[in-house]
């Protein structure tokens, strides 16, 4: 439990982040993906799955020698 509360703090802290450092640039950015296609944004969120399971995946069999 401790290393997923660690994990999802730093989830948010990432969110985050871009939000403190450039508001009105995510502001730009998050109307520009209202307007993408409903199909186009599963794909990228598909992708972007997949990518963070490899990373865990390699950063859990590599990362502890």
């Amino acid at each position: 439990m401790e290393f997923f509360l660690t994990a999802v703090g730093l989830l948010f802290f990432l969110e985050g982040l871009p939000y403190l450092a450039f508001p009105e640039r995510m502001k730009k950015w998050l109307e520009e993906i209202l307007r993408l296609p409903s199909a186009q944004l599963r794909v990228l969120g598909a992708v972007l799955m997949v990518l963070g399971l490899l990373l865990v995946f390699f950063g859990r069999r590599y990362g502890t020698r």
